[in-house]
């Protein structure tokens, strides 16, 4: 009986030994397939093909900022011509206020 006793923990040594065997293998072949798979290369960047757009934009924005100048000057220039009427009627009046005649 002793006999079969050792042949019987020999096949469950082998067994646990085989099934770790068997793990080892897997990882293995798991960490080769990883390393095997191939990297997609890199989508390539689109060129844009807007090049009239973008002179386009760049047209209506110079527009709108030559637009918005030109109200600009008409702003100072409505302002200086008041201004200036404004003066001029409040000297007449501190002239007829004093009583000057010239």
């Amino acid at each position: 009986m002793t006999d079969i006793n050792k042949a019987s923990e020999e096949a469950v040594n082998a067994a646990r030994q085989a099934e770790q065997f068997a793990l080892m293998l897997a990882a293995i072949q798991a960490a080769q397939a990883v390393q095997q798979q191939p990297v997609p290369p890199p989508e390539p960047v689109q060129q844009s093909s807007g090049g009239a757009a973008k002179w386009i934009g760049i047209g209506v924005g110079g527009s709108v900022f030559l637009l918005t100048v030109a109200i600009s000057a008409v702003a100072v220039a409505i302002s200086a011509v008041a201004l200036t009427a404004c003066l001029i009627v409040l000297r007449s009046m501190w002239r007829e206020y004093r009583g000057d005649k010239g």
